[in-house]
């Protein structure tokens, strides 16, 4: 089960269980992280004119989150945060590892190398963790390397380990120990650690003369009060002996102000810093929400350091839920917490990352895309609440812009107590007046856990983008299977957050509150098959081509009272958008059927559809 209990109780009984650059860095050394809720109002300021390179996404990796064979979670929730970093080890999966028998390793290393296969498959790096293998995992007893100055089994590890790595061709960073500053991790002296990164180093360098080697990985931050971290400095550069990649642990931590402080103490000891860093385990339990996360995006990406998600799960439960990034129902299906909304907002910020000059305890992430005329900016806290106001200026760098004015759409990514959630909420949908350049919005940040977002598009673009979710059943209106073929008939899913279910409501012309409806994941339409009138027709998907059976009219339903629900209304046929068989069942086919106004007032509703994307 996933513990809330603070970090430092849990250090000795866990495993790994925790976690641009130049051009935002010269106000990173401003922010600290912040007591719990605090109320101020505040302001952030994003310059659009001040442009650089394409996000590369910093901050979507994590520590373990999938399945021991490697298969679950499913695709789509790590391609729609575009995910790129995964650290392993097989930790937990049983009482030890190489340290305790060959048949307690191999336990693990079949976990290791199948999630290794499922993440090249995604496209994906892995960070291999050899402490787990070993049987370090912060929930084991077992001896150390080079304990009693006898260095034989660690040494045999280490063969297995380079046999086992080359036989399947596998490509890897090598973290070559986890938190050596902490005895759930580490036991023994930092003499005798630092002989075991020697051996270790000198043997990976042999045999993968181009893999990467990462490391310390301390739970502590680098500093130069830090003497276990500056012993470690005087060490590798003496032995020659330096990590390709200098990581730790921010749990808690500010990278912003981290990466300031180890550039000090690398140049203090006459070493270079040639990759970025990484912070291969971020944030605290308290910080994992909508809020807290984005607020570590803005971070990292200040500081340009690669950051993996902490993950506070144990035993067989550190192996799924993408780190806590995902909840389950009853029947075991994945449903997504806010905050994997928050990293699809993230990963879906394209073109060029501009600067955002950060509040009190509010940071976050603005970008421009002018081939996709659409400017994008990501908000979270690190504890704060109160009114935020967002000034945007270098407007006219943009492609967003027309006669004035900017369309402003502002988001709310809900946290909700760590419940699944069905996606963002709108808050407000408005149009800007551009006056020099500049214009504002502001944000009724109430809850410092939740995340909030602003897109900026042109007026004349008035598509709205939400989820359609059953009155009936609370599930989704969902691409069935993902597919993109013509003909596919929709159904009713579990609401998952990915593009599947994602529908753009473009407005047509000359017809009030009448759109068509494209699924973001296709590109296709909603449409009645062969421009049915008949009860019971497919709603299908298929090329969009202006045709009235590919038409629907929002028709408001006021008696519910909450301004977000509607019947989805053909305009051909007159007939509602309907679950068939008034199911209740994942995966009930979609159909048209005679609009029944009593429907909306029953117990039933399978004709009434909550649409999270009107505001």
């Amino acid at each position: 089960m996933k513990s809330p209990i603070p970090r430092t109780v849990l250090r000795t009984r866990r495993r790994a269980l925790s976690s641009v650059a130049l051009l935002m860095a010269a106000v990173a050394s401003t922010l600290v992280p912040a007591a719990p809720s605090q109320a101020a109002d505040t302001s952030v300021t994003v310059d659009f004119a001040t442009a650089g390179g394409a996000p590369t996404y910093h901050a979507s990796g994590m520590i373990y989150g999938m399945t021991p064979d490697g298969s679950l979670p499913q695709d789509h929730f790590f391609k729609d945060i575009k995910w790129h970093f995964m650290r392993a080890g097989g930790a937990q999966l049983n009482s030890g590892g190489y340290a305790t028998s060959l048949a307690d390793y191999q336990t693990r290393w079949n976990a290791t190398l199948a999630q290794y296969k499922r993440t090249v498959a995604l496209g994906g790096t892995f960070v291999l963790l050899p402490h787990d293998l070993w049987g370090a995992d912060g929930t084991t007893n077992q001896g150390w390397p080079g304990d009693n100055g006898d260095w034989t089994q660690f040494d045999n590890f280490v063969t297995q380990l380079i046999n086992d790595v080359k036989a399947n061709n596998m490509t890897v960073e090598w973290d070559l120990w986890n938190e050596p500053d902490g005895a759930g991790f580490w036991k023994p002296s930092q003499a005798q650690y630092l002989q075991m990164w020697s051996r270790f180093y000198a043997r990976v360098r042999t045999a993968f003369p181009g893999q990467l080697i990462v490391g310390p990985s301390t739970a502590s931050q680098p500093n130069s009060s830090n003497t276990w971290w500056t012993a470690y400095l005087n060490y590798v550069k003496a032995n020659n002996v330096a990590p390709d990649i200098y990581s730790w642990h921010d749990e808690p931590g500010d990278p912003a102000t981290d990466v300031g402080r180890v550039n000090s103490v690398l140049s203090a000891a006459g070493l270079p810093r040639t990759r970025p860093y990484q912070i291969n385990e971020y944030a605290t339990p308290s910080m994992q929400s909508p809020g807290g996360g984005a607020w570590f995006v803005g971070r990292l990406e200040r500081a340009g350091a690669d950051g993996l998600r902490g993950n506070w799960a144990s035993g067989t439960g550190l192996h799924d839920d993408e780190a806590n990034l995902l909840t389950k129902n009853g029947t075991g299906q994945y449903l997504p917490l806010g905050e994997w909304f928050l990293y699809r907002y993230y990963g879906s910020q394209t073109g060029n990352i501009v600067n955002l000059v950060p509040g009190t305890n509010t940071d976050g992430l603005a970008t421009k895309d002018n081939t996709a005329e659409n400017a994008k900016i990501l908000l979270g806290s690190n504890g704060n609440t109160g009114t935020v106001t967002v000034n945007l200026t270098g407007l006219n760098t943009t492609s967003v812009v027309e006669n004035n004015q900017v369309r402003a759409v502002v988001q709310r990514v809900p946290y909700d107590n760590g419940a699944a959630v069905a996606g963002p909420e709108t808050v407000s949908d408005t149009t800007l007046s551009v006056s020099n350049d500049a214009a504002s919005v502001s944000i009724p940040w109430a809850n410092a856990k939740d995340g909030y977002t602003v897109t900026l598009l042109p007026p004349s673009n008035t598509t709205i983008s939400t989820v359609a979710v059953s009155e009936n059943s609370s599930q989704c209106l969902d691409d069935t299977n993902l597919s993109t073929a013509n003909g596919t008939q929709y159904q009713q899913y579990y609401c998952e957050g990915g593009y599947q279910q994602m529908l753009d409501l473009k407005p047509v012309s000359g017809r009030t509150n009448t759109y068509t409806v494209v699924n973001e994941l296709s590109g296709e339409c909603l449409d009645v098959s062969g421009a049915s009138t008949a009860d019971g027709a497919a709603v299908i998907q298929y090329t969009c081509n202006g045709g009235t059976n590919q038409q629907f009219t929002l028709d408001p339903v006021t008696a519910l009272g909450n301004g977000k629900d509607y019947q989805l209304v053909a305009v051909h046929s007159g007939k509602c958008v309907d679950v068939s068989k008034v199911s209740t069942t994942a995966g009930a086919l979609i159909h048209q059927w005679t609009c029944d106004p009593a429907n909306v007032l029953s117990t039933k509703k399978n004709q009434v559809w909550r649409l999270s994307g009107k505001g």
